[in-house]
Formats: C-alpha cells, sequence, structure tokens
C-alpha cells in the first residue's frame, strides 16, 4: 500500500476507505508506540490540573502504561 501511495497508483473513492486502509497498513501494531510519543510530549500548558490528569489519562490508555515511574 504505501509503495502504490507513493507512486500515486491507488485512488481512493471515499476518505473512510483510505482511512480503513492505512489502519490496516499502520493501525494497532504501532498504537503503543504512537500514545508513547504521545505522552513524552504531553505538557499542562494552560490547562488546569484537573484537565491535564484527564488528557493524561486518555492517552495512556493503549500506551502499555502501567503506573510505572
Amino acid at each position: 500500500m504505501l509503495e502504490d501511495l507513493e507512486g500515486e497508483l491507488l485512488k481512493y473513492k471515499t476518505v473512510r476507505k483510505f482511512l480503513t486502509d492505512l489502519k490496516k497498513e499502520f493501525g494497532e501494531e504501532n498504537q503503543e508506540t504512537v500514545k508513547v510519543a504521545e505522552l513524552k510530549r504531553l505538557e499542562q500548558e494552560r490547562r488546569t490540573i484537573e484537565e491535564f490528569v484527564q488528557e493524561f489519562k486518555r492517552v495512556t490508555r493503549g500506551s502499555g502504561y502501567e503506573r510505572r515511574l
């Protein structure tokens, strides 16, 4: 699929079909890696601590994080 995209050989009729194929190609196997990278970039910024904690919890789902320090 990736080679086809780079070569512009695939033509999708819908975005949904494209996203489905993209998930098949790069989906679940990489979810943990993506989540860990997102955790590393996570900053509180101007959010309240409650908002930050909720975002942290959302990002940790699927990351393999198990209350480790």
